[in-house]
């Protein structure tokens, strides 16, 4: 053989190993791309998936959020009417008390000064009690004194 033709049967075989090489990259190609085509498939199934369930999810908290407004509005409104109460019940006192004072005619010290006068007072009366009490025994040793000691001794037999 000859030179040229052995360039041109290589020429040949050239192009049928162009279309063996170019026939394998097509079928590496297609199968590369039916991979991909799979993958985003699989991806999006996947996808869809998870965003439902992220959806219900979502649901679920916003349904327990809700309730757990509620329940905390409900027990806010509850100690908010118990303050309430209690403020009234502040108020009725403070304004009893002030009417205590003004009808007394005292504020503060003149109180003080009054429970002292009181105080006082108070001794005064203790003392007194405790001259009578010595007056009175006074005089039951006196009256013992005067009565005979039959009559004593009569009232002391038993009977």
């Amino acid at each position: 053989m000859t030179r040229p033709d052995s360039i041109m049967l290589q020429r040949g075989q050239g192009k049928n190993k162009e279309k063996m090489v170019s026939s394998k990259r097509t079928v590496v190609l297609i199968g590369l791309g039916l991979a991909m085509l799979m993958g985003l498939a699989i991806y999006m199934r996947l996808w869809t998936i998870q965003y439902r369930i992220s959806t219900d999810e979502t649901e679920l908290i916003r349904k327990q959020f809700d309730l757990a407004n509620r329940e905390a509005m409900d027990e806010s409104a509850y100690w908010r009417s118990r303050f309430d109460e209690e403020a009234g019940k502040v108020s009725n006192c403070q304004k009893e008390l002030l009417e205590i004072k003004q009808s007394s005619g005292v504020e503060g010290t003149g109180m003080n000064s009054k429970l002292e006068s009181l105080r006082k007072e108070n001794m005064d009366l203790l003392e007194k009690i405790e001259s009578l009490k010595q007056e009175l025994g006074l005089e039951k040793l006196k009256c013992s004194m005067k009565q005979p000691k039959g009559v004593l001794a009569i009232e002391e037999t038993p009977k």
